[in-house]
C-alpha cells in the first residue's frame, strides 16, 4: 500500500464518519462543526487529487465562510426541541425514499463513468492553470450566465430585506 492509498482511507474514514455524525448530533452546532471536519476531508481528498486550488477554495468558502453563517443562523434561530415541529411517519418515509433514490443515481452515474474513462491519467488536472483556460473558453457562457443569477439574487435578497424593513417600520409607527 503506497502513502496516497493510506492518506485516501483514512481521509474517507474521517469523512464518512463526520456525515454520519452531522446527521446523528442532537445539537444543531454540534452538527455543523462535524460538518466543518468533512469539508476538511474532502479538501485532504483534493490535495490527493493534485487539486489545490480546490481544496483551498473548499475550506476558504464551504468550511470558512458557509459554516459560520450556518452557525449565525441556527444560533439566531435559537430551536428548542419542544418547539420544534414533529414530522409525521409519511415525511420520514418520504425523506427516506427521495434520499435512496439520490443514492441510487450517484451509484450509476459513477459506474458510467468509470466505464466512459478508461484509466488514463492527465499530468496537469486539477492545476488552477488548466482550470482558468477550461472556465474562460469553454465554460464561459456557463459562468456568466451564473454570475448574472447570483447578482439577481442579491439584488432580490436587499429587496426582500428592504420592504420586511419598510413593513416593521411602518406598523410601529402606526402602533
Amino acid at each position: 500500500m503506497s502513502i496516497n492509498e493510506i492518506l485516501f482511507w483514512f481521509l474517507s474514514t474521517i469523512a464518512i464518519s463526520g456525515a454520519l455524525l452531522v446527521i446523528f448530533s442532537k445539537n444543531p452546532v454540534h452538527s455543523v462543526l462535524w460538518l466543518v471536519v468533512v469539508f476538511f476531508a474532502i479538501s485532504g481528498h483534493y490535495v490527493l487529487l493534485n487539486a489545490q486550488f480546490l481544496a483551498i477554495v473548499n475550506m476558504i468558502v464551504y468550511a470558512g465562510a458557509i459554516m459560520v453563517l450556518f452557525l449565525f443562523v441556527i444560533m439566531l434561530m435559537n430551536m428548542n426541541a419542544d418547539q420544534e415541529p414533529q414530522k409525521g411517519k409519511w415525511m420520514k418515509m418520504a425523506g427516506v425514499i427521495s434520499g435512496g433514490s439520490l443514492m441510487l443515481i450517484l451509484v450509476a452515474a459513477l459506474r458510467y463513468n468509470q466505464s466512459t474513462t478508461g484509466g488514463e491519467e492527465e499530468a496537469g488536472i486539477g492545476l488552477i492553470q488548466n482550470l482558468g483556460k477550461i472556465l474562460f473558453s469553454d465554460f464561459v457562457v456557463p459562468f456568466e450566465i451564473s454570475s448574472v443569477l447570483f447578482l439577481s439574487a442579491m439584488v432580490g435578497a436587499v429587496v426582500l430585506g428592504k420592504k420586511e424593513k419598510e413593513i416593521i417600520e411602518s406598523d410601529t409607527i402606526n402602533n
